[in-house]
């Protein structure tokens, strides 16, 4: 069970499948627009009836582009989120009946434990990012950085309770449907916890308890192997381009961004390929062509570098590929991963979106493409990641349960 963009989906559907191929049967619960990610894979499917893509391009969702900070923008989504979360119980409900264990990635963690707990099912969290306060960093959610020992386990703290705030509603209504007492909050007693990256990017921090476990990426199914014909001449007809794409983020102008970053190209004497995406954008000419969905797995090998938003999907793309990166982290976990790039030196800096110029991102592509040093990093550290098995880890953990 899970439910946000394409990057908190798609990690499951290779997580499904790997699981269909130690003979079990699954089942992904998530948002009906993407029933396609599975087609192929053995996997069924379970709709949940909220569009994401429908609420970002919303009045409710253009306004996350009006808070600068973290914070600022983690209070919208919480409020946004709280309104949401009752239509999507009905069907959780119906989906765990006929289940023996949930899988829950950290956005349905509170609500699936409630199910679970209610109808007497295993549950097994599966977090993309960390999740557990640490001393280490700041909660990825407000981006990173540090404020300090104490001020990142206060702050931990603080985004666990918002995520709860999100789930406080529905919780009583579900809990005396399903015959339980009524709870204090919505704090779960502590069970393992496996996180879906690999611990090259983020090694397991320090002071994490026992049973918070980092395993290694969860690849998507793809069940193309094979490039479109135009993407494969284009790549024919000169030098490796530079992909460019945002995923499932939106922007306030989708025209004056491409330009821009067109113009960067340009500038660093570069071809690009562009992928729409939910921000829409788009380039012409003979130097640049724009994509819509092509698997990052067989696109960014062939790439010179690759400018994205930071998602958690996309950055362990463009690591497993080795191909240097240029992050331009958005909001929320974005900046936290763009840091962490930069720390591993396959990126030469992070271009934060607000405040983004073509002359900036022309300099960190010049860097990026033409230091060896980037590249050769971005090899290094792609091979090691590649030989990670992070979804046999959890393979064997779902049989523990059973």
């Amino acid at each position: 069970m899970t439910a946000g963009s394409r990057g908190d989906v798609a990690p499951f559907t290779g997580l499904g499948h790997a699981l269909v191929r130690a003979g079990h049967e699954v089942t992904l619960v998530t948002h009906e627009r993407f029933a396609p990610l599975v087609a192929g894979s053995g996997v069924g499917f379970h709709p949940l009836p909220v569009d994401p893509r429908a609420e970002l391009e919303s009045a409710r969702g253009r306004g996350l582009h009006r808070s600068a900070t973290g914070v600022g923008k983690l209070a919208r989504v919480v409020r946004m989120a709280r309104a949401l979360v009752g239509r999507m119980t009905d069907d959780v409900v119906a989906a765990a009946r006929t289940s023996e264990v949930l899988l829950l990635s950290a956005s349905m963690a509170p609500l699936g434990h409630t199910v679970a707990e209610g109808l007497g099912l295993p549950a097994l969290d599966l977090p993309l990012q960390p999740i557990a306060p640490t001393r280490e960093f700041a909660p990825p959610m407000l981006g990173g950085g540090s404020f300090g020992a104490l001020g990142n386990r206060l702050a931990g703290h603080g985004v666990q309770w918002a995520v709860e705030r999100v789930f406080a509603p529905a919780l009583p209504e579900l809990r005396a449907r399903l015959g339980l007492p009524p709870a204090r909050g919505t704090r779960r007693p502590p069970g393992p916890i496996l996180h879906g990256f690999s611990p090259l990017l983020v090694p397991r921090p320090r002071d994490w308890r026992a049973g918070l476990d980092v395993t290694g990426y969860w690849w998507p199914y793809d069940r193309e192997d094979r490039l479109p014909a135009e993407l494969r001449d284009f790549l024919g007809a000169g030098p490796p381009p530079v992909y460019v794409g945002l995923g499932s983020a939106t922007v306030p102008d989708p025209r004056r961004l491409s330009a821009e970053v067109v113009r960067a190209l340009r500038m660093a004497g570069l071809r690009g390929v562009m992928q729409r995406g939910w921000a829409g954008l788009a380039a012409d000419g003979d130097d640049m062509l724009t994509l819509d969905e092509v698997p990052h797995s067989l696109l960014f090998p062939h790439m010179a570098a690759v400018v994205h938003h930071c998602g958690a999907g996309t950055t362990a793309a463009g690591v497993r590929a080795g191909v240097p990166a240029v992050p331009v982290p958005i909001q929320f976990d974005e900046g936290f991963w763009a840091a962490r790039l930069v720390a591993a030196e396959v990126a030469p800096r992070a271009l934060p979106l607000r405040g983004l110029t073509a002359e900036r991102l022309a300099e960190a592509l010049v860097q990026a493409t033409r230091g060896p040093e980037f590249g050769e990093r971005a090899r290094e550290l792609g091979a090691r990641v590649r030989d990670e098995d992070g979804v046999g880890r959890v393979v064997e953990a779902v049989e523990r349960l059973g």
